[in-house]
């Protein structure tokens, strides 16, 4: 067994990886660039090496820079987590070269699966079922075009690199088929440096199916059972269980079989996941759609219903050991689902958030599991994934794995960022999701039907007694201490605080001192009110009810919830505030942290309505931000300006307002 072993990755994964070393008494080693300086997988790994500045290609996708961290610090091996260069056949070769064991398998494996037409060919060679289509090297619109008329539409295009959704197309009728081959032609190109495609029959309501598998350098396979992974948004998943609902018993050994023999095919060696399509309406019929040469993200729901550590079992492989258990040996015990947190708003179309993480409330109890590499001050920015950690939960059957998954998800909040919690709470309700009748589409229809919490007034008064406690504190530190951010009235009057959130904006008045206040939301009743904080937690009482928030505040910007959920309150100027709603503010805000890519206007220019006013890049996607009003801009960034979650990026004079100037 190895006794130094260098994780190449960051975040969560790094951190889990770290965990099993420190387990088996290993010395670790992390890596990590300038933004993760402070990061929870450097701080917990037994040493760390620098690798260069935030852009992953500086830094983390840098092999040169990677193995001379290995080198430098005697790693006898090197995990690659998942991402990041863990299916680069480049980086496993120069492992390789350097004498340093890569913690998984060869690099033609890697190659063969990592394109998804050598390795429809390879597969089939094993007799592992494949989707009806054309897949070769080299495919012009030509015979593309022929191949959709003989499979029959629809049919799914396909770039032969790359994932994620990535370049690929449905297409359900033939004169739409020119236009989708040019554009994921385009897109493919774009994002994988390779414009093949190949095509495919789509499933009709399909089903992502996947196996884990384990192999040792004797010979000996097994898989570890099935993950469920339908629940997707934008082709990445988002909450993924074990084993599927749609299974029978028959039907998982042989798809277990046809995934063993996906990983004969290429003499694989190590953890790996091959990924299956099966109709919703034919789930005794699979098709192999491509290997994950890696550690899935998914990976813990299997260690939870097998037992097994799967980076401990990578390692033992990796260093020569034979399986010490048979297929027969395997059993799957009871239901896991997990859940991924990401740092992203569903109700703006799952766009990337950020910030600082102010405070970290994580989940526990019977059966529950977090990965996440989060603390306090974290700061969560467009460098990398946003997903933020993995809530899993592991129950005696589906029924106490969900219930169990939902109470977790209740107690966990990362206050300062933006979550989907919420959202995934809502998918975890919904009644095809509870009686296990997914499909890949689901998760966008149920978005369509999905409205955030506005906030409850219970908390809205909470949050004006916090903000009187502060207050408190703050005059009891210093006698002519004044508040920052918050307006106050005089000693006599009650302090108003004028609160704005996306959906629902109030002006809150307390009167009073926190162990014993009056407080009214908006034009509502006053009532009799408590605040104390205890053990970290914000505990009210308002009428004789007692309640406990999470609270955390920053910049005139206050994070409160409870098991219900979380909400962001800014202050607000008050002459600004429409009750009931939430207010437009005549500014262009950035609706996630990232970089300004193209200013359109310049100031003093006149726009309209509707205008795209600044491009701003996160997450290799691109977000034109239009003006909320006609009239006069005055443009507050440039390009090459990284900016953060909501920052004001440009202001505006309403056309209305311009006019009376004018007179």
């Amino acid at each position: 067994m190895f006794d130094t072993v260098l994780v190449a990755n960051r975040g969560e994964i790094a951190v889990r990886v770290i965990r099993t070393l420190r387990r088996l008494g290993i010395r670790s080693v992390a890596v990590y660039s300038d933004a993760d300086a402070g990061a929870r997988h450097v701080r917990e790994a037994d040493t760390a090496v620098r690798l260069g500045p935030a852009p992953a290609r500086e830094s983390y996708l840098d092999i040169g820079k990677v193995i001379d961290a290995a080198l430098r610090t005697g790693a006898q091996a090197v995990h690659p987590g998942y991402g990041f260069l863990s299916e680069n056949k480049d980086f496993a070769a120069a492992c390789d070269r350097a004498g340093v064991v890569f913690l998984g398998p060869s690099a033609h494996a890697i190659e063969v699966m990592g394109d998804k037409i050598t390795a429809k060919n390879a597969v089939v060679a094993f007799d592992v079922p494949v989707v009806p289509g054309i897949a070769r090297p080299g495919l012009t619109d030509d015979e593309l075009f022929a191949a959709a008329d003989e499979v029959g539409y629809p049919v799914l295009v396909k770039p032969s690199a790359g994932g994620g959704g990535k370049g690929m197309r449905l297409v359900e009728e033939p004169a739409r088929l020119a236009e989708a081959l040019v554009s994921a032609r385009r897109e493919a190109a774009s994002a994988f440096g390779d414009d093949t495609l190949f095509l495919e029959r789509f499933v009709l309501r399909p089903r992502h199916i996947e196996v884990q598998v384990l192999a040792d350098t004797h010979g000996n396979v097994v898989h570890l059972g099935e993950r469920e992974c339908s629940l997707q948004r934008r082709h990445q998943k988002v909450i993924e269980e074990a084993p599927s609902p749609l299974l029978d018993a028959a039907t998982r050994a042989r798809i277990g079989e046809a995934a063993c023999n996906t990983a004969r095919s290429v003499d694989y060696v190590g953890a790996g996941t091959v990924e299956f399509i099966v109709s919703a309406d034919r789930p005794d019929e699979f098709f192999f759609m491509e290997m994950n040469t890696r550690l899935q993200v998914e990976h813990p729901v299997t260690e939870a219903v097998t037992g097994l550590d799967l980076v401990e079992w990578q390692l033992r492989v990796a260093a020569g050991e034979k399986l010490t258990f048979a297929q027969d040996d395997v059993e799957l015990n009871g239901h896991a689902i997990e859940a991924r947190v990401y740092a992203e708003d569903p109700a703006r179309g799952f766009l990337p958030t950020g910030g600082q993480v102010l405070q970290v409330i994580e989940p526990s109890g019977a059966g529950v599991r977090v990965d996440s590499s989060l603390l306090a001050d974290t700061v969560v920015g467009s460098d990398y994934d946003p997903m933020l950690s993995k809530v899993i939960a592991h129950g005696a059957d589906r029924d106490q794995a969900l219930a169990r998954l939902d109470k977790a998800l209740s107690q966990t909040a990362v206050l300062g960022v933006q979550t989907n919690i919420e959202f995934l709470r809502f998918l975890l309700a919904d009644p095809r999701v509870q009686a296990g009748d997914l499909d890949t589409a689901l998760l966008d229809e149920r978005l369509a039907d999905f409205e955030p919490l506005a906030v409850p007034d219970d908390v809205f008064a909470a949050a004006g007694l916090y903000v009187q406690w502060a207050l408190d504190r703050r005059a009891r530190a210093n006698l002519w201490a004044r508040p920052n951010g918050w307006r106050i009235g005089s000693s006599v009057a009650p302090v108003r605080t004028a609160m704005r959130t996306p959906l629902r904006s109030e002006t809150v008045s307390v009167w009073g001192l926190p162990g014993s206040a009056t407080v009214q939301v908006g034009d509502g009743e006053t009532t009799s009110a408590t605040a104390q904080l205890e053990h970290g937690q914000l505990v009210v009482t308002l009428d004789s009810v007692r309640r406990e928030y999470r609270c955390a505040e920053a910049d005139r910007h206050l994070w409160i919830g409870d098991e219900r959920g979380t909400w962001h309150i800014r202050e607000a100027e008050e002459h600004k505030i429409d009750r009931g709603a939430g207010d437009r503010p005549a500014e262009v805000v950035s609706p996630m942290p990232g970089s300004v890519i193209a200013v359109q206007v310049a100031s003093g220019d006149e726009v309209s309505e509707g205008d795209v006013v600044v491009v701003v890049e996160a997450m290799k996607m691109e977000h034109a931000l239009a003006a909320p009003v006609s009239g006069q801009v005055e443009v507050l960034v440039a390009v090459g300006d990284q900016v953060k979650f909501e920052q004001v990026l440009a202001r505006f004079v309403p056309a209305d307002q311009s006019k009376e100037k004018e007179q």
